[in-house]
């Protein structure tokens, strides 16, 4: 008998019923040595991972299990020296509502009328911070062009971006062509539309083509694709102009890149917050015109209320993934970060839709109308997470929520209930070291900057013992939760609260939009207001947003720091 199964103890009754396995082993040894070579996995080992699973078998069922977990192994080396394209996605599919609710309603949307017309100002640098719907009017009319606009952002950019940290990759000639081109296009009297002409960045985790996309991260500095993200190309087909490859969190995390942490403009001692940095920054500081950025958890919205940006994280899967960095291929969403709430339907309106790439995208009409009566919008406050609030962020939020009820909108006060989200946070770090798997077999996570225990090569490490059961099982109760987020949605139109909501983590999961507006300063650092809607419905949640930032005056501050600007 093999001393090995000697050894594992095995009661009686099991070693009765095993006698002709054995014998059987005992012919094979007289033979000669098996060409089996002796199994990896142990019993104790077993028991020690299935202990993860709080899993107790008995040894006749361990004993059974030992050859299926061993023959297993040779599929998952297989599986690991397959190569997998990091823009592979799985197949699986994640839809936050029904495809045939999605698919109702119509297309209409409007944009903001003139009350004024535009003139030329005396400086074109005056117009850093403006909105984009200021800088598209003035460009239409042909009062300034687009290389005006793109030289002045372009300056800016070289005389600031390195106070912030906020840009990794200058694409200085690329924009001067496009921004050519379209005082040509202009000229000729082919307006594409409110972004043509006007300059923008990018976080660089966005494919450009010819030019480095680094994911902010050591491993990936010199990357170079061969393709446009779809996001990109869009916004180019828009007419809009690239100024750089703004900076981010390495692979999507914090504020933290290969190049340093990026600062935030209002209190360059203090970061940006992340993982979409540097759109934020650079936004704020009036380095480029408009932004656009990516959110898994929180990405868009804690930026920009750092920031004191308008932020929109639209619903997931209205705006293709397609060559952008992976981190949770069932949570990734793309959006803008911008000057103004309408600039963030502007930009949303030029990115949203099917590419025939991403397959999680449907063709979902986006309704936009900045007229809508405020009146008729169901508004739920989440009282309690203003309740909970002291000291001068409670003062902060009181004034927020008087100036939007003086607005016009009507309020009424609703106590969200504990939904049990936080045990699906295993989704993210499942998905994210899936994503990175190769990263970590490779060592490559170790030249990370971020080496701490919340930091991602620590996460994609400790992730590898989510057993894929468990995973599943949250992925069941996210669909739970999905029901329970939808019925309690239906008696409202769209939900305020700050931006420390519980929400950020319930919309990431189920997938609804959320709009963050600046709404005063705790700390001398701006806060956000907090506005979430039902799913493809983003008009809803901006529209209200849209009548608190016109009450207000918060969103025409931009900081003032060593550069020498001026406030207000």
């Amino acid at each position: 008998m093999p001393a090995s199964l000697l050894e594992m103890e095995i009661p009686r009754r099991l070693l009765v019923k095993l006698m002709p396995v054995l014998a059987a082993m005992a012919r094979s040894e007289a033979q000669g040595p098996s060409e089996a070579p002796p199994p990896r996995i142990s019993k104790e080992m077993l028991q020690q991972a299935l202990a993860l699973a709080e899993l107790e078998f008995s040894e006749e069922q361990l004993v059974l299990m030992l050859p299926s977990v061993n023959r297993n192994l040779p599929s998952f080396q297989a599986l690991r020296k397959k190569d997998v394209p990091l823009d592979t996605e799985p197949a699986i599919r994640f839809r936050p509502i029904a495809p045939a609710v999605a698919t109702q309603g119509k297309r209409v949307f409007r944009q903001s009328r003139l009350k004024t017309r535009p003139q030329r100002p005396d400086s074109i640098e005056s117009l850093a911070f403006a909105p984009v719907t200021q800088l598209s009017a003035l460009v239409k009319a042909k009062k300034v062009s687009s290389v005006e606009l793109t030289t002045m952002y372009l300056a800016r950019l070289k005389r600031y971006s390195g106070q912030l940290n906020c840009v990794i990759t200058m694409t200085e000639d690329l924009a001067m062509k496009q921004a050519a081109q379209a005082d040509s296009e202009i000229r000729r009297g082919h307006y594409k539309g409110p972004l043509h002409g006007i300059p923008y960045g990018a976080k660089d985790l966005f494919n450009t083509k010819g030019i480095r996309t680094t994911w902010g991260a050591e491993p990936y500095r010199d990357n170079v694709p061969d393709y446009d993200a779809t996001a990109v190309a869009r916004l180019a087909d828009a007419g809009a102009v690239l100024l750089a490859k703004l900076s981010m969190g390495a692979l999507a995390q914090g504020g933290l890149w290969f190049g340093g942490m990026t600062k935030n403009p209002w209190n360059t001692e203090q970061t940006s917050s992340g993982s979409s940095a540097g759109s934020a920054s650079s936004t704020s500081a009036g380095l480029v015109g408009f932004s656009i950025g990516t959110e898994t958890l929180g990405s868009i919205v804690s930026p920009s209320t750092r920031c004191g940006c308008a932020g929109l994280r639209p619903t997931y899967g209205r705006v293709s993934r397609y060559g952008a960095m992976g981190l949770s291929w069932t949570m990734d969403k793309i959006g803008p970060i911008c000057r103004s709430v309408e600039d963030c339907a502007l930009v949303l309106n030029a990115m949203y839709g099917p590419d025939g790439k991403d397959t999680t995208v449907l063709g979902v009409p986006l309704a936009w109308n900045p007229e809508m009566p405020l009146a008729k919008l169901r508004i739920g406050v989440l009282k309690a997470e203003f309740d909970r609030l002291q000291g001068e962020s409670k003062d902060v939020y009181d004034k927020a929520l008087a100036s939007l009820a003086k607005s016009g909108a009507n309020l009424q006060n609703v106590e969200l209930p504990d939904m049990g989200a936080n045990a699906l946070r295993i989704i993210l770090s499942a998905e994210a070291s899936a994503a990175f798997d190769d990263l970590t077999r490779t060592g490559g996570v170790n030249q990370l900057k971020g080496q701490a225990a919340g930091d991602w090569p620590n996460s994609f490490r400790s992730a590898r013992t989510i057993p894929a059961v468990e995973y599943i099982r949250a992925q069941r109760a996210r669909t739970l939760l999905m029901q329970q987020m939808d019925s309690f949605m239906s008696n409202w139109d769209v939900l305020v609260s700050p931006t420390g909501s519980a929400t950020l983590l319930i919309t990431n999961l189920t997938g609804h939009p959320q709009v963050t507006v600046p709404c005063g300063f705790v700390d001398r650092i701006p806060a956000g207001l907090l506005f979430t809607g039902h799913p493809y419905q983003e008009g809803t949640p901006l529209r209200a947003a849209l009548a608190f930032e016109q009450a207000t005056d918060w969103h025409t501050m931009h900081p003032k720091v060593d550069w020498g600007e001026t406030k207000g």
